[in-house]
């Protein structure tokens, strides 16, 4: 990989790991609706300019039906919940759980007809990533309560459903279109909600400077990086970051905020990473099908197609968002 490569790389698996401690400082702050439009509001008006300019728009609109079903599962929902769950929930907490997108990535392709069998050592990588699952969110938990915590589970089957809708009805799209337009309508169904919820008195410095961080950071700008790692490391390689955007969420919490990492949390996570890689290895062909590449994504991840996400989200995409267009994701959260 080239020193530009391993730059963009090094960016993304920090930029995608940031948005759950800016969560946790912004809900402190201003009620989830404004924070969720002020994360889409901000990003979608910096990336529509761009988009026009590429003329990415026009194909879109034959398919509008699906781009809004992409945004409902990758930004609407997911932003909501996360934002939700975190107001009871732990930033590291929140992480760790959205780290299982990978495992539930491959069960839900199973579900909906994948044609690839998964082998032993997938079967086997499939049981202990929910193992980790079942340790990190069962009985004992660290903080939280049982709603906050199904509200992160319920984020990441959204950052999972989000690619197979990608790959299966919106592949060839220009990526930076679909996510300016998909934040867009966002910005649109949450301008009511934050409307009626809006803040009595300005936030705190703190509180601005983290939606600030959340909107130009870790969304617009970071889309705009990843379709960059796309181009120049290819959507497997640029995948990989799923893997570290998780214990980036960890560190900042514990070193930030001061939250607990218990031995079960850390044995947790060896649990959902390593069964993660061992479920979405590639495998032979199956019905004239090839095993699907791992990916990305919470937090949203573009690539630099649609075509090329799609490619890489097919088994192990984490944040975001991936297979294709770009899932904004939240990460990133």
């Amino acid at each position: 990989m080239s020193r530009r490569g391993w730059a963009l790389f090094a960016a993304m698996s920090i930029i995608w790991g940031i948005p759950y401690l800016l969560i946790k400082v912004a809900v402190s702050g201003v009620p989830v609706p404004v924070l969720v439009l002020a994360r889409v509001g901000v990003s979608a008006a910096l990336l529509l300019p761009a988009a026009l300019r590429r003329r990415q728009l026009a194909v879109l609109l034959a398919h509008w039906r699906w781009l809004a079903a992409f945004a409902i599962v990758e930004i609407i929902l997911p932003w909501l919940l996360l934002s939700d769950a975190e107001m009871k929930l732990s930033s590291s907490m929140s992480g760790l759980l959205v780290a299982s997108v990978p495992i539930i990535v491959v069960v839900l392709a199973r579900l909906t007809g994948a044609a690839e069998r998964l082998s032993a050592v997938r079967w086997t990588g499939l049981l202990v990533g929910l193992g980790g699952v079942a340790l990190l969110a069962g009985p004992g938990a660290v903080g939280g309560d049982a709603w906050s915590i199904t509200e992160v589970l319920l984020v990441a089957v959204c950052y999972a459903t989000g690619p197979l809708i990608a790959s299966r009805k919106l592949a060839g799209l220009p990526p930076l279109g679909m996510t300016a337009v998909c934040q867009g309508f966002a910005a649109l169904v949450y301008a009511p909600l934050a409307a009626a919820t809006w803040p009595d008195s300005l936030p705190s410095a703190r509180v601005l400077a983290a939606l600030a961080g959340l909107a130009i950071i870790c969304t617009a700008a970071a889309f705009m990086i990843f379709f960059r790692l796309i181009a120049e490391v290819g959507p497997a390689r640029a995948s990989v970051i799923t893997y570290i955007n998780p214990v980036v969420a960890v560190i900042l919490g514990v070193s930030v905020l001061g939250e607990r990492l218990t031995p079960a949390m850390a044995c947790a996570f060896g649990l959902i990473l390593g069964g993660s890689v061992l479920a979405t290895r590639a495998g032979g062909r199956s019905a004239g099908q090839l095993a699907p590449q791992p990916a990305s994504t919470p937090e949203p991840a573009p690539g630099a197609t649609a075509q090329a996400c799609a490619e890489a989200c097919a088994d192990s995409a984490a944040n975001a968002a991936c297979r294709e267009p770009p899932a904004p994701i939240d990460s990133p959260a």
